[in-house]
């Protein structure tokens, strides 16, 4: 089966279909282009989204990957990278193994094919062109032997004419001749002609166009076994990958398998459990009996006085009610007149307002009964700072040794900060021993360096390690503290009452240890309740006895009679002067003392305050 032989007539329907065949070849690697081309955008979303969805360093994220469920999550992730690569690997592959050698190869078979459709071109004009010549040479060997006719007739017509002379017979027979002779060389030519017309032929049509076919016919087989072998490879490098990509859906496989939700849920535990008990039973109150309760710090005075205690109910509860109240609520019981302060009357008169104005009344709890009662004795002033003290940190930064935090996440921070001390002092260790080992080749090689230059920086490093173990030994002893290992540190020293230290140590290191015990830092105020509700008033005298009184910053005048009815306010009279103990904060609450046993607070607008200029943070206003 060859072209040359079969299809000898079909040249121009051979180049029609070698010119098919190579856009064919095009269409296929355009085909790969673009398949490769929607590999590598494949693998960029793949990459993207395993980059979007990775922990963000220093963040709170990356806490949130210590489960096994995140972590298998993470390691999801990285698989998808390294799958995303496995398309990266099948583009560029097919760009090198297919697109790249086709496309050569297309220039290449373009040459080719040129080539061989120019040698078909040439021999057919070469085949034209013999048959132009013996076209030719017949042509004139048929005029030839018309014009010898008709020279023959015409001598034979006047040889018959008797009227004409010999010389015009003569001349006709001679031209006659000459034709004859013309005609003879002309077939001669013609018949020499046809020989050499008919070996061109044959030799066009049975060596010629056959070899210049059968090279086209090997040229297309040739495209046509490429393109097949492309098309293996094709598939050859999608099948490399599979192992691959096989392997990073095991590793998905298996890090899905990791997953430990017994693992899981202990770290939960772990991670907010805050050490303490739950809340014990809540004492029960008896409304029954009447109960003292104080508007102003004069009451406790009295009760002092008459020497009667405030009475106590039910058992000791040993749990906290910290967890269950609100902080908004816990700052409102703590303000000191808890609402805003009323507007001055609008007459100047007292007697425009019979019963003077008042603040707005607030409904009350038992619980909180019990906690102002507390909170208006005078123990309130250690717990109250602790408060402060306690949402101080928790606005700002925390303390260093993580007081503010539950006992059990307290430990675990500071042993992640002995750790981070550790490694740095490892660090540092490492960097001295790097640099005096330099510095004994320096002394062993001088002129390599001198060795006196990293002396300062040796002693910088000991000064380092030296603080870094000072810091270590500090944190070491707030984690035994924490563990048990060590004693409880003592607290800033307190003025505190014999007889109340000696009856009630709990209640006087209550803020204490309220501060340790809420998650904030910040003071707990029903440990605190509960701990002073139980305390004899007696007690609660001495402590206030104790206590340092606020310093005099100036004094004020009542513009208008004041009934205070709210726990933490005082009565003032019209015209009454009056010391200033406390200037208004902004919340329109100016605190005053009458005498040393009557203090509390009243509206600013309700009194002229002079204060005294060279009180400590006084202000001058009216």
């Amino acid at each position: 089966m060859s072209w040359g032989t079969e299809l000898w007539d079909q040249f121009d329907n051979l180049e029609k279909h070698t010119q098919w065949g190579i856009d064919v070849l095009e269409k296929y690697i355009k085909f790969v282009k673009e398949r490769t081309e929607i590999e590598l955008s494949y693998a960029k979303q793949l990459r993207n989204l395993s980059k979007k969805y990775q922990p963000k360093k220093n963040s709170k994220e990356e806490e949130e990957y210590r489960y096994t469920s995140t972590r298998a999550f993470v390691a999801t992730l990285n698989e998808m990278n390294d799958y995303a690569g496995q398309h990266e690997v099948i583009s560029e592959n097919m760009t090198s193994l297919i697109t790249g050698e086709l496309s050569r190869y297309v220039q290449e078979l373009k040459q080719e094919r040129k080539s061989h459709f120019h040698d078909g071109r040439k021999a057919q004009q070469h085949i034209e062109t013999c048959w132009k010549q013996l076209e030719a040479s017949k042509r004139r060997f048929e005029r030839d032997c018309k014009e010898a006719d008709r020279a023959q007739q015409y001598f034979e017509k006047m040889d018959a004419d008797i009227n004409v002379t010999k010389a015009d017979v003569e001349k006709a027979r001679q031209q006659a001749q000459l034709r004859h002779q013309m005609a003879e060389d002309s077939k001669a030519e013609y018949s020499s002609t046809l020989q050499k017309f008919n070996s061109e032929q044959h030799d066009h049509y049975y060596t010629h166009i056959p070899n210049i076919f059968q090279k086209i016919q090997e040229m297309e087989e040739r495209r046509i076994v490429r393109i097949g072998e492309s098309m293996k490879t094709f598939a050859e490098v999608d099948r490399q990958v599979i192992p691959i990509i096989g392997k990073c859906l095991d590793e998905i496989t298996k890090a899905a398998e990791s997953v430990d939700h017994k693992n899981d849920s202990q770290l939960v535990i772990e991670a907010y459990k805050s050490g303490f008990e739950p809340p014990g039973d809540v004492d029960f109150e008896d409304f029954t009996q009447p109960m003292k309760r104080t508007i102003s710090e004069s009451s406790l005075s009295n009760s002092r006085g008459d020497g009667r205690s405030e009475p106590k109910f039910g058992g000791k509860s040993k749990g906290k009610l910290w967890p269950f109240i609100k902080k908004n609520k816990l700052m409102s019981l703590l303000t000191s007149p808890h609402q805003p302060p009323p507007p001055p009357p609008a007459s100047a008169s007292p007697s425009a307002v019979p019963n003077g104005p008042q603040s707005p009344k607030q409904q009350k709890e038992p619980l909180s009964h019990r906690f102002n009662e507390f909170m208006t004795s005078k123990p309130k002033i250690h717990c109250f700072r602790s408060l402060k003290r306690g949402l101080s940190l928790k606005l700002g930064a925390g303390p260093e040794d993580f007081s503010n935090l539950p006992p059990e996440q307290r430990r675990k921070k500071l042993q992640q900060k002995v750790d981070e001390l550790n490694r740095d002092i490892q660090k540092e260790m490492d960097q001295r021993d790097a640099l005096t080992k330099m510095k004994d080749v320096y002394i062993k090689n001088p002129q390599m360096g001198d060795a006196a230059s990293v002396d300062q920086r040796l002693a910088e490093l000991g000064q380092n390690i030296e603080k870094l173990r000072l810091e270590v030994q500090k944190f070491e002893g707030w984690l035994a503290e924490v563990e048990g290992r060590l004693p409880a540190r003592t607290e800033q020293p307190r003025r505190q009452s014999g007889l109340y230290e000696a009856q009630n140590p709990s209640a006087v290191n209550s803020c204490a240890q309220d501060r340790e015990s809420s998650p904030d830092g910040s003071y707990t105020e029903e440990q605190s309740q509960e701990t002073g509700m139980k305390v004899p008033a007696t007690d609660f005298d001495d402590e206030f006895d104790d206590e340092e009184p606020l310093p005099t910053i100036g004094t004020c005048k009542a513009l208008y009679t004041f009934e205070g009815q709210n726990e933490g306010t005082i009565s003032v009279a019209e015209g009454e002067m009056l010391y200033v103990i406390e200037e208004d904060k902004g919340d329109g609450w100016t605190r005053i003392r009458r005498n040393e046993d009557e203090e509390g607070y009243v509206p600013t607008s309700y009194v002229e305050v002079y204060l005294d200029k060279n009180a400590k943070g006084a202000m001058t206003y009216i």
